[in-house]
């Protein structure tokens, strides 16, 4: 009996402690800024502000830092909160920021980019980001890119690709290949979310498409961050098509009449 209960016990320490190293602390700034240290080189930055008509909405992005330098992708919501996460990036990392690179053209993704031009830092975006930023009279990323753009960080890269239309017909994914992250922003929902959120400005037609062709591209993903919410694996991707399942669904049982 008693060696049934020192085995029970070692099981319980043991799912323990794997539990606790599969959930990273979380490093709090402030209030409304929250970090999450993945790896040596990858961190989650989530910020809390109200996104009306929605209030104190987190937002995820992600910081990759290797030889002192910095591409962060997604800046917060507002140029405050940028501002304090890029002097604790500093202060913390002991590192330069030396590119900003959005997912979309949306507020949770450029609202601080006022600010990240102000500091002198560049910034890159998908062309089509570029080109509603100017027809909505927002700040504009500095450069461009067709498609797919890649970065480097001494002997590591980042891949940001466009894969299609989805929560935006701007989003973008970035791919850390030596970490298996995964930052796919708004087109991907969490697990705790049960609608799709926004959609007014994406293609809810062509978004199961794109993250068909997301998959396929990463299937050895590890880590997958979407703009809201906890991150997870891929099943994340797994569940935003099944929630765009259900609204296709829905759409069917429940047609608009034709006078409306």
């Amino acid at each position: 009996m008693n060696r049934i209960l020192i085995s029970l016990s070692a099981i319980f320490f043991l799912e323990a402690f794997l539990f606790s190293q599969e959930k990273p602390a979380v490093i709090r700034v402030t209030e409304d800024i929250e970090i999450i240290k993945l790896s040596d080189h990858a961190y989650i930055h989530t910020t809390y502000a109200d996104m009306p008509p929605w209030k104190r909405v987190p937002s995820n992005g992600l910081i990759f830092v290797s030889i002192g330098k910095v591409f962060l992708f997604d800046t917060p919501v507002n140029d405050t909160l940028t501002e304090i996460l890029i002097k604790w990036i500093e202060k913390e990392l002991k590192a330069e920021i030396i590119g900003v690179i959005p997912n979309h053209w949306h507020v949770d993704c450029m609202g601080g980019l006022n600010y990240i031009h102000k500091k002198k830092i560049q910034s890159f975006a998908y062309e089509l980001t570029r080109q509603i930023a100017m027809e909505k009279s927002l700040p504009v990323p500095s450069r461009g890119f067709p498609d797919s753009l890649v970065l480097k960080l001494g002997n590591m890269k980042v891949v940001s690709k466009f894969f299609g239309a989805a929560h935006s017909m701007d989003n973008i994914t970035t791919w850390i290949p030596s970490e298996k992250i995964l930052f796919a922003g708004c087109m991907v929902r969490s697990m705790e979310s049960i609608s799709l959120g926004h959609t007014a400005d994406g293609d809810i037609k062509e978004w199961p498409n794109t993250l068909r062709k997301v998959m396929d591209a990463y299937p050895d993903a590890k880590i997958v961050i979407p703009g809201h919410g906890q991150y997870g694996g891929i099943e994340l991707i797994q569940h935003t098509l099944e929630l765009l399942k259900k609204n296709e669904d829905k759409d069917q049982k429940d047609p608009i009449p034709n006078n409306q």
